[in-house]
């Protein structure tokens, strides 16, 4: 077993599953949506853009932009977050529209890591044959 294979495939399953977490609830209700969730996702998924960066393959080459995708939505959703608390609130915490806003822009971190996860696998079942 390679080690450095388990820890890759550890980082873009596990950036998948806090950004699933974080997204997971109604979309418009910030008591379901947890803002060290979203953290958490941002850094996790950092990292394993870090890992992405020494494949020359075309398929790393993609995983890579899948990557890029992922952090730049989810940190889209950090600054809107923060926006919205910090400068544009009034005090009452998020609204309704801007928590929408927030976990819609992780959906589309969610579906880059959806297809990171797949190409992972697929990558892997193509070495097995």
């Amino acid at each position: 077993m390679n080690l450095e294979k388990v820890i890759f495939a550890f980082f873009i399953v596990l950036a998948l599953t806090l950004n699933f977490g974080f997204f997971l609830g109604d979309i418009d209700v910030p008591d379901h949506h947890d803002v060290y969730e979203l953290y958490a996702a941002i850094v996790v998924s950092l990292i394993a853009t870090v890992l992405k960066f020494g494949d020359r393959t075309h398929l790393g080459a993609v995983l890579l932009a899948t990557s890029l995708v992922a952090d730049l939505q989810l940190i889209s959703a950090a600054v809107v977050w923060a926006i919205a608390e910090n400068i544009a609130g009034d005090g009452t915490g998020l609204s309704a529209h801007a928590m929408a806003a927030i976990v819609s822009l992780s959906g589309g971190a969610l579906l880059a890591n959806i297809t990171s996860v797949i190409l992972l696998v697929t990558e892997t079942v193509m070495v097995r044959r």
